[in-house]
């Protein structure tokens, strides 16, 4: 490292309305997989940290559930880890779709921001699907709020104009040590990331209401002498109808899902991997104090 050049670090979190992009975002920004995605809402539940090194700058994106009206125990709990992330920030940007600018969840965001007083980076996202005046005519709206300063446009799915959010940021976080080693990428232990993996295939193969009504535990990770690892994993669901959803007719719906879950984690851990999928049925799990434990949630939200 260069004495001319002062090691910088701090935390940035990313917030916005639901399915705006956030996660897809995080991972361009850190350049590896450490957040699902998929095209529902609310797929992210927990915040996640994702870490890039951007010269002598460590960047920490802490990626937040989307923010909306909360109406049950697990919805105010996701809210209330979103805003605990802004708070806690060195930075906090503000994603926008950029084909949804001024909808009723980002004007509630701009209007809490504004009532805490709290400055952010806005960036329109999804630049590619929306014509340049119409971007800059956004941008200036936004400006006309008085709490943003500066406003990139970029989108996280082909990232176009991240490097140049990337480089702003590096600029902009606080001088100060590294707090993770160059070469981690996320604070999130594996057996979490294993179980978030198969949590993104359930959104993904099962289009019906189950997968906000479902989550998934690694209950089990055992280290084999070939470097394999063998994974056992708890599907939780609500009611028996959704245990047949998730499990299909003889069983074919949850091979399809262990199949590309174990496909997906072997390409992450770099490794053969061994995935055994279960399905339990436990009607209140989203009033289970340690199931909020386990996502990193506060339960009394």
């Amino acid at each position: 490292m260069s004495d001319a050049a002062p090691r910088r670090c701090g935390y940035v979190a990313l917030i916005g309305a639901p399915n705006v992009g956030k996660s897809t975002l995080l991972n361009t920004l850190v350049g590896a997989k450490v957040s699902i995605v998929s095209p529902k809402v609310q797929t992210t539940r927990r915040r996640i940290v994702g870490i890039a090194i951007v010269g002598e700058a460590q960047l920490i994106f802490v990626d937040t559930p989307g923010i909306f009206e909360p109406k049950r125990r697990l919805e105010r709990a996701m809210v209330a880890a979103a805003w605990s992330g802004a708070e806690d920030a060195d930075i906090v940007l503000l994603l926008v779709d950029a084909t949804r600018p001024r909808d009723e969840a980002t004007r509630a965001i701009v209007a809490r921001l504004k009532n805490a007083r709290r400055r952010a980076v806005l960036a329109l996202n999804k630049i590619d699907l929306v014509p340049r005046p119409t971007l800059l005519e956004i941008a200036q709206r936004y400006a006309e709020d008085g709490i943003f300063d500066p406003v990139f446009m970029l989108s996280g799915l082909t990232g176009d104009g991240v490097d140049d959010l990337k480089s702003y940021l590096a600029r902009a976080v606080p001088a100060g040590p590294w707090l993770y080693p160059e070469d981690q990428l996320s604070d999130l232990p594996q057996r979490l990331i294993a179980a978030e993996v198969t949590r993104e295939q359930i959104f993904l193969q099962l289009h019906q209401e189950l997968p906000y009504n479902s989550t998934v535990e690694t209950e089990k990770w055992e280290e084999r002498d070939d470097g394999s690892v063998k994974i056992e994993q708890t599907i939780f669901v609500m009611r028996p109808g959704q245990k047949a959803i998730v499990l299909g007719e003889g069983g074919r719906q949850i091979k399809r899902i262990g199949e590309r879950a174990r496909a997906e984690l072997e390409r992450m851990l770099d490794r053969r991997v061994h995935l055994f999928l279960f399905v339990r049925v436990k009607e209140d799990w989203t009033e289970d104090r340690e199931r909020y434990e386990a996502m990193g949630l506060e339960y009394t939200s």
